[in-house]
């Protein structure tokens, strides 16, 4: 009878909301996860929904997610998402809603490393840079560039969409309201054959494509088109990061929304209706021990896939039932190496004379994706990069942990070795559909979207979709959902 109490006085509660009437806000709202999707959608939830809405944010490591540091030498470094494009546009509006800053850009060179010699190497001139590519590839170049932007160019829609109220309920109808049947293939045909049939040369494909895919997703141009293009137009764009960790937006986010954190991990979601409204029991485990709570609103901000552990979390009292745990997630480690890097190894005897901060890799050499130079998060006036023949700290990005004879490959000696791992993005065609956001009336899946493309500012693009969705369906704001021809309503609208 004690574990009925509960359950008593949660649909009270609900039957006293419904009975103050259609407009009552939801009084409780879960969220799953506190990365940079469960701390936006917090702050977008308790934006539409108002101050008095209770947001519970469970978490079962740190607040962050894959918004990560590492400290080094009492400095801390980004071992998660080290970067962010231009157009991030909902990431600028959190840093400027926070009073946070971007951190100072300290330049550096990159390259292109094919296991025996670099075969595109950056200068500090622009035109010189262009002029290689071209002697190199041809219009390869610009016919990516081209590519590129009408895929961004139709993307950016989703802001004014969102701006509007608009939401979707699926992955699918997102995609189709922004590039229509287009966007909806390329995320079943690869990279390579969509640039390949624009007119791009397979040598840059091998060479320069699949060093950025390997940079951002661990995977090759054999990836799906779509995920590919969003990868690509990071690399060609102005990055920026925040002062002090780019993991501070979802710690700000949190505050701001002055949500309760509460570190455990959730275990099950349990359905409970009454009145014809869903209410939905949260059953979670910490170092006390069990517990539950009840909630109108749940959202999981964290990724439901077969070799995560937060598949042990299960959905009981659906039907039909909830089985969405598709698809595999690929392994990404980050190793801080503090030490000197073994130039030799890139052709270069002399250290002294090694001029790159940034080294991509095409799929030769396998064992390492990217090495880069790292600046610490907080950056002083007087900061500067340290030379190439000083003990610098280096970020090697992995498929696995390096071994020792890996690490001396890579470095003439070393101080220490500081290693981050995790399923970083999806495996892309590892799952056959596109999954959906709403899993059930006021259950949702905010990571769904990363099955499409994976980076912090489509997380963020999510979690307003979700907030969105939540709060049109609360209020059964059914012309605000999964609308067809959004770009004439907008447009009328206006």
């Amino acid at each position: 009878m004690a574990r009925a109490a509960p359950l008593l006085s949660a649909l009270t509660a609900l039957l006293a909301a419904a009975a103050a009437g259609g407009d009552a806000p939801p009084g409780k709202i879960a969220v799953v996860g506190a990365g940079i999707g469960g701390s936006a959608v917090a702050h977008f939830l308790q934006q539409h929904f108002g101050p008095r809405v209770q947001i519970d944010v469970y978490e079962k490591g740190t607040v962050g997610g894959r918004l990560a540091t590492i400290s080094v030498n009492k400095q801390h470094y980004e071992s998660g998402a080290a970067s962010f494009h231009s157009l991030s546009l909902h990431m600028q509006d959190f840093v400027k809603l926070l009073g946070l800053r971007h951190r100072r850009e300290v330049v550096g060179r990159s390259a292109i490393f094919g296991g025996e010699h670099f075969v595109l190497e950056e200068t500090d001139w622009y035109l010189l840079n262009l002029f290689r590519l071209w002697w190199h590839y041809g219009i390869s170049f610009l016919r990516l560039q081209m590519w590129v932007e009408e895929v961004m160019e139709k993307f950016m829609r989703i802001y004014k969409y969102q701006a509007h109220g608009y939401a979707f309920s699926g992955v699918e109808e997102l995609l189709y309201s922004l590039g229509e049947s287009t966007f909806v293939n390329m995320t079943q045909h690869s990279v390579a054959e969509s640039l390949l049939q624009v007119g791009v040369t397979q040598r840059f494909i091998d060479d320069v494509v699949s060093a950025v895919l390997r940079a951002s997703y661990g995977q090759s141009a054999a990836m799906p088109a779509f995920a590919g293009a969003m990868s690509l137009a990071g690399a060609q764009g102005s990055l920026w990061s925040v002062e002090g960790g780019n993991k501070l937006v979802c710690s700000g986010l949190l505050k701001l929304t002055k949500a309760n954190v509460i570190h455990a991990t959730v275990t099950s979601v349990t359905l409970h209706s009454t009145e014809g409204k869903a209410l939905y029991q949260v059953a979670y485990e910490n170092e006390v021990g069990n517990s539950s709570d009840f909630y109108d609103i749940v959202v999981i901000a964290t990724p439901l896939h077969l070799d995560n552990s937060s598949s042990n979390l299960t959905f009981a009292g659906f039907h039909p039932p909830i089985d969405d745990l598709q698809g595999s997630f690929q392994p990404t480690v980050v190793s801080l190496v503090h030490g000197y890097l073994n130039s030799s190894y890139f052709g270069f005897p002399d250290p002294k004379l090694f001029p790159f901060a940034n080294i991509l890799t095409t799929d030769f050499p396998s064992f390492f994706c990217t090495l880069d130079n790292m600046c610490p998060v907080n950056i002083s006036a007087s900061f500067r990069r340290k030379q190439p023949q000083e003990a610098a700290v280096w970020r090697v990005q992995s498929p696995k942990p390096l071994f020792r004879t890996q690490l001396k490959t890579l470095f003439r000696s070393y101080y220490s070795v500081q290693t981050a791992e995790w399923q970083a993005h999806p495996l892309y065609g590892s799952r056959p559909t596109l999954p959906r956001f709403a899993l059930h009336d006021q259950l949702f899946y905010l990571n769904a979207l990363e099955w499409a493309a994976s980076s912090v500012e489509v997380m963020a693009v999510a979690a307003k979709n979700v907030a969105l969705l939540a709060y049109n369906r609360w209020y059964q704001d059914l012309d605000k959902i999964d609308q067809k021809d959004l770009m004439h309503k907008v447009k009328t609208e206006l």
